[in-house]
C-alpha cells in the first residue's frame, strides 16, 4: 500500500517504471482527445468542481486513463471527499500513476498523471481516509469508467 512518505519518495528520487509507454504529439493528442479533455490531461487544467456525477457514481468498476485507456483506479478504493472531483485511496497498481511536485500556486502539492502518457490526472494529497490515509483528487474527464 502506498503511503505519504513512499509518495514523497517517489517524488524526490523518481517514480517507477511504467508497464508501457505510450507518446504522441500535441497535434496527435488534439485529434483524439474532446477539447475538454485535451485542456485537462495535457494542458494541467482542471475542471470545475462538482461539474460531473462521477463524484457521486460509486459503482463497481475500473477508472482507465481517458487518453491511453490505461487501468488506474477501483471502486472499491473511491470515496465521497466532498471535494467535487472524484477521489481514491490508492492506484490500481503502484506504478500507474507518476508523481511530480508542483509549486504553480502559493503551497506545494503533488500532481499525478498517467505513468503510460502523462496525463494530468490530479493531485494526491495526505488527507484521506484510513489506512493510507491519502486522497487521490482526480478530475473527472481525466477518467473513463470500465464495467
Amino acid at each position: 500500500m502506498l503511503t505519504w512518505e513512499s509518495i514523497q519518495k517517489l517524488v524526490s528520487e523518481g517514480n517507477l517504471a511504467p508497464e508501457k509507454r505510450l507518446v504522441k504529439t500535441g497535434a496527435q493528442w488534439k485529434q483524439l482527445l474532446s477539447d475538454d479533455v485535451y485542456h485537462v490531461t495535457r494542458n494541467a487544467g482542471t475542471e470545475r468542481p462538482f461539474s460531473s456525477p462521477m463524484c457521486t457514481h460509486f459503482e463497481a468498476g475500473i477508472y482507465a486513463c481517458a487518453c491511453c485507456d490505461t487501468l488506474l483506479f477501483d471502486s472499491t478504493e473511491k470515496f465521497d471527499s466532498g471535494t467535487g472531483w472524484p477521489s481514491f485511496t490508492q492506484p490500481i497498481k503502484e506504478n500507474a500513476i507518476a508523481y511530480y511536485l508542483d509549486d504553480s500556486l502559493d503551497r506545494s502539492r503533488v500532481e499525478i498523471t498517467c505513468n503510460t502518457c502523462d496525463a494530468h490526472l490530479g493531485h494526491v494529497f495526505p488527507d484521506g481516509p484510513a489506512p493510507s490515509k491519502l486522497r487521490y483528487c482526480v478530475n473527472a474527464l481525466s477518467l473513463q469508467r470500465k464495467s
